[in-house]
């Protein structure tokens, strides 16, 4: 699994995540990620691209938006059909 490097802006500090997966909903892209690429049950977050095609780097923002997640979870279910997804 890749990993990247989120800057959190409003508190100066760096948070890691492992992509599991990415897709494109109506337009937009979006990553699977987890905090952990080891642990089996792991917690995983949808992360949405917020950045206009002139920024020099992406900016993502996690979904919160409970049809916004269900909808992009089930594309990711199907993607990774061997990963069982549960939305809270």
């Amino acid at each position: 699994m890749e990993k990247i490097v989120f800057n959190v802006s409003e508190t100066g500090e760096e948070v890691e995540f492992y992509i599991v997966e990415e897709t494109k909903f109506r337009g937009k892209n979006y990553l699977l990620v987890t905090e952990d690429s080891e642990k089996e049950e792991a917690e995983a977050y949808i992360l949405k691209d917020v950045s206009e095609e002139s920024d020099k780097e992406a900016a993502y923002i996690m979904v919160e938006d409970d049809t916004e997640r269900e909808a992009v979870s089930a594309i990711f279910s199907e993607l990774l059909e061997n990963i069982e997804l549960e939305t809270e």
